[in-house]
């Protein structure tokens, strides 16, 4: 059928047919060529090729094992148990660089063991913590070299408020806070703030801390950064703060340091059953006898601290105090724990005792109808009433650094400022502030 076509054109002049097929052309050009809404690109390679088929070929594969540490186990039995040999882990100890960290072996600690395919140990990786990893490689020659591997946590700012109705453990938790970041808080106002006596429904507190963030996921509490509390008509600001020669410390906006020389209380649970009082009737006795301390009820074998650093001028057992401890401090101050069911092995005369340490442990030695301790602090050998007697400041930040700090409190205390407002609005507990 084409040759046939093919023969009809003779019918035309060669001019025409030229003619004919140069509109053929322009009409299929124009019929291809796109609209104004389209775009058309075409890449024509000057070469076409196939590329050559490869074949990925792994060199020396390898396969892991993995060991949890379990409880009675040693590194011999996790070795052991690997496949790795404790022949291996003798020559590994050699080194004292591997040997430290190996030995800090704890129960759910993971040790991952790779092999190649003929059974040779490349690597042993093991965590020390959720931040520390070490893992043990081996060269050509099978000499064996550590690496230690530590993630910095991400650090997220938090932020909340709450309003003591019952507690303040109750109100940190209402809050979201952590039992951990309770005590922070409780430790940090310990010093003004008796949490058993002076906290009154309607009481509050705002702060602002830090938490660890690892992989997405919460690490630990970390410090309290500027925290104010409202307590019964006082407004108590906390600001951690570290001046150019390392130390930390939380101060008042002044720069007069939180920590006081003593501890307002001896015990962390109690009941007062008895108060300071010149004029007391002897429960005992049944006669006007000056109560020249405060009692603290608590069960026996409570922890008894030391309210201030000092020293040990007698420890003894008296008729009336049963076991007791007198304690000399500075600027003529002396603290006595009686009634003691045992003493601390810090309760010797003479030694040297520091704040927080645990002299003894609540009784009933002595003249006494319950458990409980008699606490006393003398100024000069004037008895004063342990709940009220104005307790001295720590030392307080150091002149040099004065300026910078009130800078960085008024800063601080601003941004507190800021948040307890958008709280205000918001009603909400704990604000993200990343």
């Amino acid at each position: 059928m084409i040759s046939q076509l093919l023969n009809k054109t003779d019918f035309f002049p060669r001019t025409h047919l030229a003619a004919l097929i140069g509109c053929s052309v322009l009409v299929l050009f124009v019929s291809l060529w796109p609209t104004k809404s389209q775009s058309v690109v075409v890449e024509i390679q000057s070469e076409i090729y196939l590329p050559e088929a490869t074949e990925e070929i792994e060199k020396n594969p390898l396969f892991a094992v993995t060991e949890t540490v379990k409880t009675g186990d040693t590194l011999s039995t996790v070795f052991e148990r690997s496949g790795a040999g404790v022949s291996l882990l003798y020559s590994l100890i050699q080194s004292d660089e591997i040997k430290s960290p190996l030995e800090k072996l704890f129960p759910g600690q993971e040790f991952v063991f790779s092999f190649d395919e003929s059974g040779l140990l490349h690597s042993v990786t093991f965590n020390e913590s959720k931040t520390v990893s070490y893992t043990i490689s081996f060269d050509d020659q099978r000499t064996a070299s550590i690496d230690k591997l530590v993630k910095t946590p991400e650090i997220h700012t938090r932020y909340a408020k709450a309003t003591i109705n019952d507690s303040l453990f109750l109100a940190g938790m209402n809050a979201g806070l952590t039992d951990n970041m309770i005590m922070k808080l409780a430790t940090i106002y310990g010093w003004d703030i008796d949490f058993a006596l002076d906290v009154r429904a309607g009481d509050s507190f705002s702060l602002l801390y830090e938490e660890n963030y690892l992989d997405g996921e919460k690490l630990s509490d970390g410090p309290i950064i500027a925290a104010r509390f409202l307590n019964n008509g006082r407004e108590i600001t906390a600001l951690r703060y570290t001046d150019e020669s390392g130390r930390t410390d939380y101060y008042d906006p002044t720069g007069d340091s939180m920590r006081k020389a003593f501890l307002r209380t001896p015990l962390d649970v109690f009941r007062i059953s008895s108060n300071f009082n010149p004029n007391r009737k002897h429960p005992v006795l049944n006669k006007i006898v000056a109560h020249k301390g405060t009692d603290y009820a608590a069960p026996i074998g409570t922890p008894i601290k030391v309210t201030g650093d000092g020293k040990v001028v007698k420890a003894y057992y008296s008729a009336t105090y049963g076991n007791v401890a007198i304690i000399q401090h500075g600027e003529g101050i002396r603290t006595l724990y009686a009634h003691m069911n045992e003493f601390s092995k810090y309760a010797r005369s003479g030694n040297r005792v520091k704040q927080g340490q645990v002299i003894g442990y609540v009784g009933k030695t002595g003249r006494v109808t319950g458990a409980h301790l008699h606490y006393e602090f003398q100024v000069h050998g004037v008895h004063k009433n342990p709940q009220t007697v104005k307790l001295p400041n720590a030392q307080p930040l150091e002149k040099e650094y004065l300026d910078n700090f009130k800078t960085y409190a008024a800063n601080m205390s601003g941004q507190l400022g800021v948040y307890d407002e958008a709280y205000a609005q918001s009603d909400m507990p704990i604000i993200n502030l990343e």
